[in-house]
Formats: structure tokens, C-alpha cells, sequence
């Protein structure tokens, strides 16, 4: 992401971009862990969602905790995982909202049209 020119490396402006972004959302992190126990639980990324302006069902907020947490008792998200799972909603929502100029909430488009729209941006 801060790597202008693609070379495998960023230089002091795109480190100073890349320390924003970081506590950019390291602050957005420690807003919605609540109990302040250093990791974000499923209610707690529920609610961030909501509060970041997703309006995205229990069942796949589970779906996030199941895949970018580690496997235990009681599931809860890291710093690191919680960054990723947020720039690729990110990222998703642009290319989503490329496709629905109504701002319907809905689009119709190919099984390739969805491929290359993802691929593009998540590879």
C-alpha cells in the first residue's frame, strides 16, 4: 500500500504514511475493545461493523471470527488481524460501490465481472 513505486520497499515518506495508518487503526482498535482486554471479541467486532457504517449480519461477523482469529474458547481479534479485516472491507466497499452507482445495496454482475473486480484489488 505505501510502496509507490512497487519496488518491494518504501521510503521515509511512505514509512511516515504506513506509522499514520498503523495508529490510525491501533486508535480505532482501542476505541471498540471495550473491555480493554488488548484483543477485539465477536460482540465487540459486531459493533464496530455497525459503528464503522457496515451493515453486515451476526452470522458473517462470526464468519470474520472464525477465519482471522485463533482457535480457542473464546475467539477474539488482534491488533493485526483487525487491521486486515477492515482495509479489505475497505477495499471490497470501493469496488462494490464502483458497480452500484444507485447505492442500492445490490448489483448484478458476472461470475468474472466478480473475480477480476476482487482479484484486482485483493492480489
Amino acid at each position: 500500500m505505501f510502496d509507490k513505486t512497487k519496488a518491494g520497499r518504501i521510503d521515509v515518506h511512505g514509512f511516515s504514511a504506513l506509522w499514520k495508518f498503523i495508529q490510525h487503526w491501533k486508535n480505532l482498535f482501542q476505541q471498540y475493545d471495550r473491555d480493554r482486554s488488548g484483543s477485539i471479541s465477536y460482540t465487540e467486532l459486531q459493533q464496530a461493523l455497525s459503528q464503522m457504517g457496515y451493515n453486515l449480519s451476526p452470522q458473517f461477523s462470526q464468519l470474520l471470527v472464525s477465519r482471522y482469529c485463533p482457535r480457542s474458547a473464546n475467539p477474539a481479534m488482534q491488533l493485526d488481524r483487525f487491521i486486515q479485516v477492515c482495509t479489505q472491507l475497505q477495499v471490497l466497499t470501493e469496488a462494490f460501490r464502483e458497480k452500484d452507482t444507485a447505492m442500492q445495496g445490490n448489483v448484478r454482475l458476472s461470475f468474472e465481472d466478480f473475480v477480476t473486480m476482487t482479484a484486482s484489488r485483493m492480489l
